[in-house]
């Protein structure tokens, strides 16, 4: 009889415990969620609290300073009365860039201390009263010392916009051209104003005459007028392209104020700045543009009014001088008068 030999045991594999597997990997997922929601609150507790970017208000190397100055002071309390302004520009119903240059600050004094508000909160309160926005319009510079002094009086009134141009060696009619561009860029609004820096100007009386209802989508309006062209190079208005016009100017409107309507600027916008033709003089240029549009042509003769009357809008020394003759004083003169500066915004009605 064989011996006895014992089976080797054989060794069983232990049952895994499932449930205990799932319960880590269930509470390696709340762990994992826990720390994502927490990631996520404080992300987002971050992002409410960082600085927003500020929006820069530049097209072209064109820049608008007073929305630039709001947009980065933060505040948003301007325009007097604590109440709030958004610094998005928001559809106007005229833009006015009023042209000036270096070394012409008396000027611009003069405007703010008299028909033109000085800085923001002026600036803000004519906008929200009459729907109208109003910049100086100027170029740059390669003088240095210039260009220090005209950033030192942005910084302290911010009621420029600042285009891509060579202020001083630019032609009026680019000049022109470039900050009708950048306007359309900048702002939108129903008419865009080409004023010069040497008028007394009425904000709500404009602001009545732009907010009229018009037939015409594409209005040309201001003071018109025509005449020879002047082929004398020793005179002022001297033109030397006179051949290509004739001996006779087409019909244009005075340079120191126009209104173009968006539509025609939106043309001019879209234009290359060497597909138009422009001559020596800027509102003959302009007039140029004009008649190959199909423009409405609208005269105001209020627009260029020689004194101040109970509708006058613009008032300037016309035709001895293309704006006042001595702008500063006359501007002071003109504003110390109740004709000038208190009547009505609309004449009273006849009683007959």
């Amino acid at each position: 009889m064989a011996p006895y030999t014992p089976k080797p045991i054989k060794h069983q594999r232990p049952i895994p415990n499932h449930s205990s597997s799932l319960s880590t990997l269930l509470l390696a997922f709340s762990i994992f969620s826990l720390l994502a929601g927490i990631f996520g609150i404080s992300f987002s507790f971050y992002a409410l609290r960082r600085p927003h970017p500020v929006p820069i208000f530049r097209c072209r190397g064109s820049r608008d300073a007073l929305r630039e100055f709001i947009a980065a002071s933060g505040s948003r309390k301007l325009g007097g009365a604590g109440e709030l302004v958004d610094h998005r520009p928001k559809r106007l119903i005229g833009f006015i860039g009023i042209q000036t240059g270096f070394g012409l600050n008396d000027r611009r004094d003069a405007l703010r201390s008299t028909w033109l508000a000085s800085g923001p909160d002026g600036l803000l309160r004519l906008e929200q009263a009459t729907g109208l926005a109003f910049r100086f319009v100027i170029g740059r510079s390669k003088d240095g010392k210039k260009m220090s002094t005209l950033k030192q009086e942005i910084e302290k009134y911010r009621d420029f916009m600042l285009i891509d141009v060579d202020e001083e060696n630019s032609s009026p009619p680019y000049k022109t051209l470039i900050y009708l561009k950048a306007a359309f860029e900048l702002f939108e609004a129903d008419y865009y104003v080409k004023a010069d820096d040497n008028i007394y100007l009425r904000p709500d009386r404009l602001a009545t005459l732009l907010a009229k209802e018009r037939p015409y989508s594409r209005s040309y309006i201001g003071c018109m007028k025509k005449g020879p062209v002047v082929t004398d190079p020793k005179m002022k208005w001297y033109e030397p392209s006179a051949n290509l016009i004739g001996n006779e100017y087409f019909l244009h409107t005075y340079g120191p104020i126009y209104v173009l309507s968006a539509e025609i600027v939106a043309s001019l916008a879209a234009a290359r700045n060497d597909s138009l033709r422009m001559f020596k003089n800027e509102d003959v240029t302009i007039g140029s543009w004009m008649l190959s549009m199909n423009v409405h042509y609208e005269e105001n003769k209020a627009m260029c009014d020689p004194q101040c009357t109970a509708a006058s809008i613009a008032v300037w020394d016309i035709p001895k001088c293309s704006g006042l003759c001595n702008p500063v004083s006359k501007i002071h003169e003109l504003h110390q008068t109740d004709i000038c500066s208190k009547s009505p915004t609309l004449p009273p009605e006849d009683d007959e």
